[in-house]
């Protein structure tokens, strides 16, 4: 697999807490979107480590092709 799955073609919107580390899913497979849940150990993709640095709602991307990883850039409006 040399291409990420898209999960969704909009972003989802996430409440983050200061201090908290996430892992964004970067294949697309995980069940858990838009956070990992260990599906790409059968891909050659690894998930994204994000760390909220203030608590806020961040938009993260779901079709897995941004430009801005893991957040949303508008990307999957082209595809």
């Amino acid at each position: 697999m040399s291409e990420p799955m898209i999960a969704q073609k909009a972003p989802i919107a996430v409440d983050v807490e200061a201090g908290q580390t996430y892992h964004w899913c970067a294949c697309g497979h995980s069940k858990t979107q838009p956070f990992c849940d260990g599906s790409h150990r059968y891909t050659h993709m690894t998930p994204i480590k994000f760390v909220a640095e203030v608590s806020e709602t961040v938009y993260f991307c779901c079709c897995k092709h941004s430009e801005s990883k893991p957040f949303c850039d508008g990307t999957h409006a082209h595809l």
